[in-house]
C-alpha cells in the first residue's frame, strides 16, 4: 500500500512539472541503444516553435541533463541530448534563439573538454552544423575565445592511436573552419582576424600541412586512394586555409600572413624551402589578385628581419620571393616598384660584406655565426633571379626604371658612387659592380621593346659603356652581354654563338627587318660610341674567347638589327682597324689575341659579304679567307676558337695576301653604290676622358694617333705622280705600289710609338727640342715672306688702273716643311 502511495505521490509530482520539462524527458527511452524518440521528438519540435519563449528554458534544461549523464559517463543519453539539440537548432530561427544558443554552446564546450575523443568528436559535429546556421539576428556579446583555442589544441593531438589522432585532428580543423564561417562575415561578432586568433588558427593549419602521415600513402587500391585523400587532415587543412585566406579584406591580409613568417622561422622551414614555397602559393592563388602586392611586402619586410640570419635562410626567403612574384604576374608588385628592387640590391650589398668580412657585425658579448661563402654566393644567386622574376612581371617603362635603377647603383670611378680604397674596398667595389651587372642582365633578358633609343637613354647607355672600360674581364663580359640582349629583338643570338666562316648563310636561317626611323637615329645619336668600345675592348690583353665570340654577336647584331648602308661601312672600317690591331700590335697582345682578332675580322667580314650581296666584294673576302685556309689558318676561327688553339709565333712576318685591304674593299664597294671616300679612310677612335676608367691609356697611344693624323694630312700623301701614258701594266703597278705605301705607312707609326714608349727620357726632350728649334726657324722664314714678299722675275706689273703692284706668292702655293702640318 505504501508502493502505490508512493508512486502516486511521484505521478502527482511529476504532473505538476512544467510542460516543456516533460517534453524533453520524453525524448530520452528508458535504454540509450534504442535512440531519440522520434515521435516525442516532434512533440518537442512543435512545442518549440508554437511557444519559442520557452526556447531558452529547453536549452538550459536540456543542457543541465547533458552535463549530469557526462559526469556519470551515460554517453548514450549524451548523443541523444546533442542529437534533439541539433534537431532544435535546424527548426528555430526566431529572434530568441540566442538564449538558446548561449546554452547550446555551453554543452559543445563541455563535450570539448572532456577527454574521450568519441565525445570531443561528437561536440565538434554539433559546432559545425551551427556554424553552418544564418541567424537572423546578430549577437553582441558571444565570444568564440574558447573555441579557438580547444579546436587549435585538436589540431595538434599527439594520441597513441595513428587513426584516432587523424579524427581529432580533423574534427580540430572542422572546428576552426566553423568558427571561420560563423564569425569572418559578421562585423558584430568578435573579430576573428585579430592576431590573437590568427596566432592560433593559422599555425594549426601549417602544422597539418607540414605532416603528412605516412599510412595515407599505402592505400592498397586507387579508389581506397581518393577515399583516404578526402579524409586526409593535409587536404582539409589546406582547404580550410584557402577558404580563410579567400576571405581576408585588404587590411586583413598582415594578420594572416604574419602567423605564416613566424611559423616557418620557429620550424626552421626556409631552408628546404619545398613546405614553405607550397605554403605561398596556396596564399598567392587563394588571395583577391589585387592584394598580391601585401604578401610580397610582408616578405620584403621579413627578410630585412632577417638580415643577419643564415645565407640558406635568406635564400629560402629569395626563392620564395620569386616564386611570390611569378604569381603576381596578372596582378602588381604595388604601388613602390623601385622599393621592392632597392630591398633586394640592399640584401645583395649586405651578403658581399658577409662574405668578404667573414662576420654578420655582431655585437660584443654575441658568438659571430661561421659564415660559409659558398652559402652566400648561393643567396646572391638566388637574390639575382628574383630581380629577373620581378622584373619580368611589370610593364615596359617600369622595367626600363628599373635598369636605369640598378645601373646607377653600380660603383664607377667616373660617378658620384663612393669608391672604397685599399684592397679590400676594390673587391668589394667589384663583386658589388659584378653582382648589380648580372643583376640587369637578367632584367634585361626579358626586356622587350622596339624602340631603341627609349629601351636604351643616354645616361643609361653612358654608365653601361663605361663600365666596359674596367679592367675586369668579367666585368666586360657582363656588359658585351646585356648590350647583345637589348640590340637583339628577333631572337638571332644564339645564331652567332659560334664564330665560324661559313659558305651559306642562308642556313643560319635569321629573321632580319628593314631598319626603322627610330634605329637610323639611335646609331647616328650613339653608333660612334658602340664602335670606339668595342675597338677599346679588343685591344684588351685579358680577352678569352667569351668575350670574341660576344664581339662577334654583337657586331652580326647590329648589323641586322639596327644598320643601313652609312653603318655597314662604319662596321667594316672598325674591323679593318681591328685587323689593323693585330697586325702591327702597338698594345704588345699575345699570340692567341692577335690571332683571335684576325679570326673575329675574317668571320664578321664573310657573313656581311653575303648580307650586302656585293659579288666583287664577296669574290675578295673568299679569296682571302681561302688564301689562309692554304697559307695561315691559324688566322681563321676554326683554329683558333676550339679548346686547342693551333697558333704561330711568326705573325709579324705574314705576307700581304693574308690580308683584307681597305683600298681593295673601298675600290670594290663603291662601284656598288657605297660610300667609297668614307671607306677608304681607316678608322680612328676619339678619346675622351671616359677612357681613364681603364687605367692603361698612355703618352705613346696618343702620340700615335697625332702621328697617324700627321702622316694622312701631310703634303707628301698629297703629291701626284705625274701624268703617264694609262696601260695595263701602269695599273698593276699601281695596286701593288698602294699595298706597299699602306706596309710603309704602318711601319713608320710603329717605329715612332716604339720609340716614344721606350727610348729615354732625355733622348725624346732632345729630339723635341731639336723639332721646336726648327720649327721656329721655319716660322720666321714663312712670317719674313708674308710680310716681305720677293719682287717678281718680271719686276712689276702694271694693274689695270695704271699704278705698279708688287706680285708675291699666295700663301695656300707655298710649300710648308712636314713639322707645321697636324
Amino acid at each position: 500500500m505504501l508502493h502505490v502511495a508512493g508512486a502516486g505521490v511521484c505521478g502527482c509530482c511529476g504532473a505538476l512539472r512544467p510542460r516543456y520539462k516533460r517534453l524533453v524527458d520524453n525524448i530520452f527511452p528508458e535504454d540509450p541503444e534504442d535512440g531519440l524518440v522520434k515521435t516525442n521528438m516532434e512533440k518537442l519540435t512543435f512545442y518549440a516553435l508554437s511557444a519559442p519563449e520557452k526556447l531558452d528554458r529547453i536549452g538550459a534544461y536540456l543542457s543541465e541533463r547533458l552535463i549530469r549523464d557526462v559526469s556519470r559517463h551515460r554517453y548514450g543519453y549524451v548523443c541523444i541530448a546533442m542529437e534533439a539539440l541539433d534537431q532544435l537548432l535546424m527548426a528555430c530561427h526566431c529572434q530568441s534563439i540566442n538564449l538558446f544558443v548561449e546554452s547550446f554552446l555551453k554543452m559543445v564546450a563541455k563535450l570539448l573538454e572532456s577527454e574521450k575523443p568519441n565525445l570531443q568528436i561528437l561536440g565538434t559535429n554539433s559546432f559545425v552544423k551551427f556554424a553552418n546556421i544564418e541567424e537572423d539576428t546578430p549577437s553582441y556579446h558571444r565570444s568564440y575565445d574558447f573555441f579557438v583555442s580547444r579546436f587549435s589544441e585538436m589540431c595538434h593531438s599527439s594520441h597513441d592511436d595513428l587513426e584516432i589522432r587523424t579524427k581529432i585532428r580533423m574534427s580540430g580543423i572542422k572546428g576552426l573552419q566553423g568558427v571561420v564561417r560563423k564569425t569572418v562575415n559578421d562585423e558584430l561578432q568578435a573579430n576573428i582576424w585579430d592576431p590573437q586568433h590568427m596566432d592560433k588558427i593559422v599555425p594549426s593549419l601549417l602544422f597539418n600541412l607540414q605532416h603528412v602521415e605516412e599510412a595515407e600513402s599505402r592505400s592498397p587500391s586507387p579508389l581506397q586512394a581518393t577515399e583516404k585523400e578526402k579524409e586526409s587532415p593535409t587536404e582539409l587543412a589546406e582547404r580550410c586555409l584557402r577558404e580563410l585566406l579567400g576571405r581576408a579584406a585588404y587590411g586583413n591580409i598582415k594578420n594572416a600572413i604574419k602567423p605564416v613568417l613566424i611559423h616557418l622561422d620557429n620550424h626552421s622551414l626556409w631552408e628546404p624551402k619545398i613546405f614553405a614555397t607550397r605554403c605561398f602559393r596556396i596564399i598567392m592563388y587563394s588571395i583577391q589578385p589585387q592584394h598580391s602586392h601585401l604578401v610580397i611586402q610582408q616578405l620584403l619586410g621579413h627578410l630585412d628581419a632577417n638580415s643577419k640570419s643564415a645565407a640558406t635562410v635568406r635564400a629560402g626567403i629569395v626563392e620564395v620571393l620569386s616564386e611570390a612574384a611569378v604569381i603576381a604576374a596578372s596582378g602588381s608588385v604595388g604601388p613602390t616598384v623601385l622599393e621592392v628592387f632597392n630591398t633586394l640590391l640592399r640584401q645583395l650589398r649586405l651578403s658581399i660584406d658577409y662574405a668578404l668580412t667573414g662576420s654578420y657585425d655582431c655585437t660584443a658579448g654575441v658568438s659571430t655565426k661561421i659564415i660559409k661563402e659558398h652559402e652566400e654566393r648561393m643567396f646572391q644567386e638566388a637574390v639575382i633571379k628574383t630581380i629577373g622574376s620581378f622584373a619580368s612581371t611589370l610593364p615596359t617603362y617600369q622595367q626600363s626604371e628599373v635598369m636605369v635603377f640598378i645601373m646607377n647603383k653600380v660603383p664607377l670611378p667616373s660617378s658620384q658612387q663612393s669608391i672604397e680604397a685599399g684592397k679590400a674596398g676594390e673587391n668589394r667595389n667589384r663583386l658589388t659592380q659584378i653582382m648589380l651587372l648580372k643583376s640587369l642582365l637578367q632584367v634585361s633578358v626579358g626586356f622587350q621593346c622596339s624602340n631603341m633609343l627609349t629601351a636604351l637613354p643616354s645616361a643609361f647607355l653612358d654608365r653601361l659603356l663605361s663600365s666596359a672600360l674596367m679592367e675586369d674581364a668579367e666585368i666586360r663580359l657582363f656588359v658585351l652581354e646585356i648590350l647583345i640582349s637589348f640590340i637583339d629583338r628577333h631572337g638571332n643570338r644564339q645564331k652567332f654563338a659560334t664564330i665560324s666562316t661559313i659558305s651559306d648563310i642562308s642556313v643560319l636561317k635569321l629573321k632580319v627587318e628593314k631598319c626603322s626611323r627610330q634605329d637610323t637615329v639611335f646609331m647616328k645619336k650613339h653608333g660612334q660610341q658602340l664602335y670606339r668600345h668595342i675597338y677599346l675592348i679588343c685591344k684588351e690583353e685579358s680577352n678569352v674567347q667569351a668575350h670574341y665570340e660576344a664581339l662577334y654577336s654583337m657586331l652580326m647584331l647590329i648589323s641586322i638589327e639596327l644598320a643601313n648602308e652609312e653603318v655597314v661601312v662604319d662596321l667594316i672600317r672598325l674591323v679593318l682597324a681591328v685587323q689593323e690591331i693585330a697586325q702591327i700590335n702597338e698594345d704588345n697582345l699575345t699570340a692567341y689575341n692577335r690571332c683571335a682578332l684576325f679570326a673575329l675580322g675574317a668571320a664578321y667580314l664573310n657573313l656581311i659579304s653575303q648580307l650586302i650581296t656585293v659579288p666583287t666584294f664577296c669574290q675578295h673576302i673568299h679569296e682571302v679567307i681561302q688564301m689562309r685556309q692554304k697559307e695561315a689558318p691559324y688566322l681563321l676561327p676554326e683554329d683558333v676558337f676550339v679548346e686547342r688553339p693551333r697558333l704561330s709565333k711568326s705573325l709579324d712576318r705574314l705576307g700581304p695576301e693574308v690580308f683584307f685591304w681597305q683600298s681593295k674593299i673601298s675600290e670594290v664597294l663603291g662601284g656598288s653604290g657605297y660610300n667609297s671616300d668614307r671607306l677608304s679612310t681607316p678608322y680612328v677612335p676619339q678619346l675622351t676622358d671616359e677612357d681613364r676608367l681603364s687605367k692603361r691609356k698612355s703618352i705613346g697611344e696618343t702620340i700615335s694617333l697625332q702621328v697617324e693624323v700627321e702622316s694622312r694630312n701631310s703634303p707628301e700623301r698629297e703629291q701626284r705622280a705625274p701624268a703617264e701614258e694609262i696601260t695595263y701594266e701602269t695599273l698593276k703597278k699601281a695596286i701593288v705600289d698602294s699595298v706597299a705605301v699602306e706596309e710603309q705607312e704602318r711601319e713608320r707609326r710603329r717605329q715612332v710609338v716604339e720609340k716614344f714608349q721606350k727610348a729615354p727620357f732625355e733622348e725624346i726632350a732632345a729630339h723635341c727640342g731639336a723639332r721646336a728649334t726648327l720649327l721656329q726657324s721655319k716660322l720666321n722664314q714663312i712670317f719674313e715672306i708674308t710680310i716681305r714678299p720677293p719682287p717678281s722675275p718680271s719686276g712689276t706689273i702694271t694693274a689695270a688702273y695704271g699704278q705698279p703692284q708688287n706680285h708675291s706668292i699666295p700663301v695656300y702655293e707655298m710649300k710648308f716643311p712636314d713639322l707645321c702640318v697636324y
